[in-house]
């Protein structure tokens, strides 16, 4: 499995309008299901008079990883579709909310499977589109004697310094992408007397 993939930089806003209805899409970097409700609610105090609230959210390089809300439109006219764009760019830790203002007619469901498809198109066109590397974090605990070996490894794999503290024990937390943990951790465990721990994948 890769260890690359692509998400947005920041927000980014699209707009679809069909029939007098309008669709406004609201596309964000997204990593955290809790964000959900800080993210919604805003939005639906901004656009009061709006009648559906409608999203669809992708987190992590597995596919399997992500939820849909209709929010009161017919059943896969909505939530389904705005992720179905996310899958198709191939795009991961982003949240797309679609809000929808009424427009006094019906549009059905093929009708709304394209407004909501098309406003997040539209969004991801607006959006400037990264790549980034799903990385590991590792602490590791030590003594004086083990540093210059640890700081060896560091500088062999330019990796990133997340935290560190010195006392009688020394503590360093390191982040590397995923592709590189078997070299990181074979070097490591050469090293006598460290203690390494998995903390989390970011």
């Amino acid at each position: 499995m890769t260890d690359i993939y692509q998400t947005i930089k920041s927000p980014s806003e699209g707009l679809f309008k069909d029939k007098g209805s309008k669709f406004l899409a609201f596309a964000y970097p997204f990593t955290d299901e809790n964000q959900l409700k800080a993210i919604i609610e805003p939005l639906r105090k901004e656009h009061f008079k709006a009648v559906h609230f409608c999203y669809a959210y992708r987190i992590g390089i597995d596919k399997n990883n992500f939820r849909v809300n209709d929010d009161g439109e017919p059943s896969g006219s909505a939530g389904r579709p705005i992720l179905n764009v996310l899958l198709s760019k191939e795009i991961t830790n982003i949240l797309v909310v679609v809000v929808r203002y009424w427009g006094g007619t019906l549009l059905g469901v093929p009708g709304l499977i394209n407004a909501y498809k098309s406003a997040t198109e539209e969004a991801l066109v607006n959006a400037e589109i990264i790549e980034k590397t799903v990385n590991e974090i590792y602490q590791i605990t030590y003594g004086y004697v083990q540093m210059n070996d640890i700081m060896k490894v560091i500088k062999d794999f330019d990796l990133k310094i997340v935290n560190q503290k010195f006392d009688n024990q020394c503590v360093i937390e390191i982040e590397f992408r995923t592709s590189l943990s078997p070299q990181v951790l074979g070097k490591l465990e050469k090293i006598e007397e460290i203690e390494v721990e998995f903390l989390r994948s970011v």
